[in-house]
């Protein structure tokens, strides 16, 4: 489970839900933005993507303010995170970030990526 990046649990969708229309997110706009955090992530890292990036080099292009560290650091203590963990939640709050067209990575960031831990809990 360590070795796992985003861990989330999907309950089952009742079936008035599922023939219910609602908006939401279309393909053709999720590709666009995620192609758009690409050419940032090519632009900050060169070739390498977020899921690539070592420990030193997410210190490099990951880095946090003193507030999402801190909330790391609780994440860490009060769900007993391993360092695996520390680093994948670190890569992903990059991705969020990238997908936020943010150049740094900030508190809700962070938090959005402690909540795919969910099987560590």
């Amino acid at each position: 489970v360590d070795r796992i990046d985003i861990h989330i649990e999907v309950p089952a969708v009742p079936f008035r839900q599922l023939e219910a229309t609602r908006p939401g997110t279309d393909t053709e706009t999720m590709r666009t933005r995620v192609l758009a955090a690409r050419r940032l992530q090519e632009a900050r890292q060169g070739p390498l993507t977020n899921a690539e990036l070592s420990g030193r080099m997410l210190g490099r292009h990951a880095a946090m303010d003193d507030a999402a560290v801190h909330l790391l650091g609780q994440a860490m203590t009060e769900l007993g995170l391993s360092a695996r963990a520390y680093d994948k939640v670190r890569r992903i709050a990059r991705t969020i970030a990238d997908l936020d067209d943010s150049v740094s990575v900030q508190t809700h960031h962070v938090a959005e990526a402690i909540q795919y831990r969910l099987l560590d809990r």
